[in-house]
């Protein structure tokens, strides 16, 4: 009953190790929660549980509740800006500090019941298959606009038991389909394949192909260089007949942001998707760079506007 309140459940799926799958859904989630909607990521890669990380709360824990558990927050809830001055909730300094709102997000994953960060998962497929199960029905998600489901690679036992405990357990109007994730050479490709041939054969609906590492942005002119080649993703999309969301390069900024907590910084007159990325005051050794929300920091990097536009047509294509 943990997915009763979910309005919509998105799996994020590669046939191929290393391409990604962790750092789009975490976009994705950041993206959507901005666009106001609340949001919940699961993440079912059990043996290299890397979400904790990514959304910077690795030393977080889960708390229990009668019957299952409360998966960690990243961020509450916060009003836009004209939202809150309209209502009379926010003082001068907090407009000041805070342009837009953004929905809630919260994050479940293993890495938050390891005892150490470094401890290894030895577990044969039965017992993956349990732990699956278990997070789909004993997490108190609460109401949530989208569930992102972030899963290992390939099409093993943890897929089989997501895809058959959804089916059972989730209506078809909250099974929203899944996202594929590659990289754009040949042989990412040819493995990836086999995710759109496994989503087929189970009745899962393809949402989109995302195509990541295609290019890299230079931290120092902010030049794209196709370093992986580029258009492998859409080339496949055509040949299956599935939608493309569109390719995402390698940016060292985001990458900071992640390891670091730095608020992206980027030479003048970098331009992405028609946006110019503004640093909004911040230098290169500002330490407010290092202060606020991930969720805010996050509107100042180069790939916001790329995947603020893929988020788009996903919620477009889910809700019509």
């Amino acid at each position: 009953m943990s997915l009763k309140d979910i309005k919509h459940i998105a799996l994020v799926l590669s046939g191929k190790g290393g391409v990604g799958k962790s750092s789009v859904t975490t976009q994705l989630a950041l993206t959507l929660s901005l666009q106001g909607h609340s949001v919940g990521v699961l993440d079912v890669d059990l043996t290299g549980p890397s979400i904790p990380r990514f959304f910077g709360i690795e030393n977080a824990k889960v708390r229990q509740a009668p019957g299952g558990w409360i998966p960690v927050p990243v961020h509450d809830a916060q009003e836009s800006r004209d939202e809150a001055s309209t209502n009379g909730h926010m003082n001068g300094e907090e407009c000041a500090s805070q342009a837009r709102g953004h929905g809630s997000l919260h994050c479940m994953s293993l890495g938050f019941l390891l005892a150490n960060r470094g401890d290894a998962v030895v577990w044969r497929g039965p017992k993956k298959t349990a732990m699956v199960r278990q997070f789909l029905s004993d997490v108190h998600w609460g109401a949530l606009d989208y569930l992102l489901i972030d899963t290992p690679p390939g099409t093993s036992d943890e897929h089989i038991s997501l895809v058959e405990t959804l089916l059972k357990e989730a209506t078809p109007e909250q099974q929203a389909g899944a996202v594929i994730v590659t990289t754009p050479q040949a042989i990412s490709i040819s493995d990836v394949k086999k995710e759109i041939n496994f989503c087929r054969k189970t009745g899962v609906k393809i949402l989109g192909v995302v195509e990541n590492m295609a290019g890299f942005v230079c931290p120092n002119c902010s030049e794209c260089t196709n370093v992986f080649s580029k258009g492998g993703g859409e080339v496949m999309a055509r040949e299956f007949e599935v939608p493309f969301l569109g390719s995402v390069p390698i940016d060292p900024m985001f990458i900071r942001l992640i390891e670091e907590g730095k608020r992206p910084v980027y030479p003048e007159g970098t331009v992405i998707e028609g946006q110019a990325m503004e640093t909004d005051g911040h230098t290169a050794g500002d330490e407010s760079r290092e202060t606020g929300l991930l969720v805010d920091k996050y509107t100042a990097c180069s790939l916001y506007p790329i995947f603020d536009g893929m988020v788009k047509q996903l919620v477009s294509a889910i809700e019509t």
